[in-house]
């Protein structure tokens, strides 16, 4: 059995436990602390690989306390893409054994709210921060069509603020949440516009808002995560706690110069308009304040795991994986190495706890 932990933080945390019905102001927040297990469990095989993600951002509004793991039957270690930084805890296990790996995150968060009034704090990118969150990925193209929608979305914005206000507003007036697509999406934004369907999930519809927003020059990137506590805000669509396998939920940022990175969430929008009371109207005052709400903040009932696309997983046969938010396992059978599929429970078993920690 191998034991370590990762990103230990000493944290002063606030002893409150529930958070508030409104935002505070940012920095005013309490603090809420959780802990979240993973679980992966691969039938009996050949030699194989195991990758559950770790979460590797710690900001003003997410403090990491540890991360830990084991595995009976696998040598371990927990390791960090060279590009992101995300966190990876990745097993090896041979043949003829039931590979089985267990990681345990402990974390703080608080609501986030960015005021966009004013100059703001002075915050600065850095030029190769700004370079890494403009440039295209393969899932996120800045070109062709979607430069093109982008410049005619964006064409009466005068400032970044303009410009990501008119992108996010044209994706919720514009896209639908389809119950059909599995899991988050794919994210293959080139393939939404150019087939003109503007279904998805939010891996679809907040990297459209990422991919729209680097196509006109300013810095944007998804943040890929999972929902850990029920929404005290009044939407039961918005939230998900103890049993949190299916709880992935992918959201994303701008960059204002002045203010820093600023959370938006188009595609909860869409989802309260599809989910909450049985579907509801854009023009419902509930999907009103969600639009107005989710553009600025997030309610941090929610574990940021990482900001990376195109993540190849330390020691895969196969290629990348566009993005790293659901646990990806290799097995070697026949002299072939297949990945399988984070979305087949038959042959891919994995279970995500979340319990919220009163201190």
């Amino acid at each position: 059995m191998d034991r370590r932990s990762f990103l230990k933080t000493g944290l002063a945390l606030s002893a409150a436990g529930i958070a508030p019905v409104g935002f505070a102001a940012a920095g005013e927040s309490p603090w809420r602390t959780f802990e979240v297990t993973t679980r992966v469990e691969l039938l009996e095989g050949g030699p194989s690989r195991i990758w559950i993600p770790a979460p590797s951002v710690d900001t003003d509004y997410q403090k990491l306390v540890d991360t830990r793991y084991s595995s009976p039957n696998g040598t371990v270690q927990l390791v960090q893409d060279p590009v992101y930084g995300a966190g990876i805890v990745a097993a090896q296990f041979g043949g003829g054994v039931r590979p089985v790996l267990e990681a345990t995150s402990r974390f703080a968060t608080r609501d986030r709210a960015v005021s966009l009034d004013g100059p703001g704090s002075g915050a600065v990118l850095s030029d190769a921060e700004r370079a890494k969150y403009l440039a295209p990925t393969e899932l996120l193209p800045t070109d062709g069509i979607v430069r093109t929608t982008a410049l005619d979305i964006t064409k009466n914005a005068r400032t970044d603020l303009d410009r990501a206000h008119a992108v996010y507003e044209w994706i919720v007036d514009n896209t639908q949440r389809d119950p059909k697509v599995r899991g988050c999406g794919v994210g293959d934004i080139r393939a939404m516009l150019e087939s003109n369907n503007l279904g998805g999930k939010c891996g679809d519809l907040n990297a459209l808002f990422v991919g729209l927003m680097r196509a006109v020059g300013v810095p944007a990137r998804d943040v890929y995560g999972i929902r850990v506590a029920d929404s005290k805000l009044g939407y039961k669509s918005l939230g998900k706690s103890g049993d949190i396998s299916k709880a992935q939920h992918c959201r994303a940022e701008f960059w204002l110069a002045g203010h820093g990175w600023v959370p938006v969430d188009p595609a909860d929008v869409r989802k309260v308009v599809l989910e909450e009371n049985g579907g509801l109207p854009l023009n419902d005052a509930k999907v009103e304040a969600a639009r107005k709400r989710l553009f600025g903040s997030w309610e941090m009932n929610w574990l940021a795991y990482n900001y990376a696309h195109d993540v190849k997983l330390p020691g895969a046969a196969r290629g990348p994986v566009g993005f790293f938010m659901y646990p990806n396992a290799e097995v070697a059978e026949m002299g072939r190495v297949s990945r399988i599929d984070s979305l087949d429970p038959e042959n891919f078993r994995y279970t995500i706890t979340a319990r919220e920690i009163i201190v």
